[in-house]
């Protein structure tokens, strides 16, 4: 009676045997491609950084060059040295920004190129804030006439998470007179506010040592290698867990129980 249940039976865990197989396969080439995918992204990564540091590297630019740059975006951290003057009574302070984890703000201040009709944003730096009263500013000193101000071309202010608005703020709600605290600034919409020919599409991001009550240690960009390399481990670590498991359940775990049961 029990020979001719051993057929269907031993037909059963074929089955399961060649369906497991097929899942552990399918489960271990999706793991392992998504590893491989994620090990692609933190190559174009690190080519993105050795391109960002190769545009530091070289010669700053003059205004000439700059101006004539129809998309300064092609020279994305470039360095550039302008000379014209600051247009102080548009500073902004963009709050909520962090240096070495201290918050406080990013100082801009418009700057009229010298020889030309146009102006742009710079990032001149960052200014810790008043604990006790955040509408308190630091004192930051603003040359008047000529400067020369060196830095590297980079894109607007970066924008922050603003709760309760659906949108970029609109100038009506900077308008002149209004505080030069800013939880974020449009570029079009600080263009018509003030009325400034202000570049719209780049900034300059201010370079060198501490000077004028900021500091410009900047952090650079993040472009998260780290986290592809992480998710590169997990999924090949999980591929490594399904072949683990799949070695173990078909193959050794059988192996030990059929032992035991020929010495029982």
């Amino acid at each position: 009676m029990n020979d001719d249940f051993r057929p269907p039976v031993r037909s059963a865990r074929r089955g399961r045997f060649w369906l497991i197989t097929a899942a552990a396969l399918l489960t271990f080439a999706a793991t392992a491609s998504l590893g491989r995918w994620q090990l692609s992204r933190a190559a174009q990564k690190e080519a993105l950084q050795a391109e960002i540091d190769a545009q530091k590297r070289l010669p700053a630019i003059d205004a000439q060059a700059f101006l004539a740059l129809d998309k300064a975006t092609s020279a994305m951290h470039r360095p550039v040295r302008l000379r014209g003057l600051w247009l102080a009574p548009h500073t902004v302070y963009l709050d909520n920004r962090q240096m070495h984890g201290v918050p406080g703000f990013y100082v801009l201040t418009p700057f009229a190129i010298e020889g030309s009709e146009q102006t742009v944003l710079v990032q001149r730096g960052w200014v810790q804030r008043n604990f006790t009263d955040r509408t308190q500013l630091a004192p930051v000193e603003t040359p008047a006439g000529l400067v020369e101000v060196t830095g590297r071309i980079a894109a607007p202010p970066s924008h922050l998470l603003d709760l309760g608005k659906a949108g970029p703020e609109p100038a009506t709600q900077t308008a002149a007179g209004s505080s030069p605290i800013r939880q974020n600034l449009d570029l079009e919409a600080f263009r018509a506010e003030t009325g400034l020919p202000l570049r719209t599409d780049v900034s300059l991001q201010q370079t060198g040592p501490a000077s004028e009550g900021l500091q410009r240690d900047w952090p650079a960009p993040a472009l998260g290698v780290e986290k592809h390399y992480g998710y590169a481990f997990q999924w090949f670590g999980l591929a490594a867990l399904v072949v683990f498991l799949y070695v173990w359940f078909q193959f050794i775990a059988p192996y030990r129980r059929a032992r035991r049961l020929r010495h029982s």
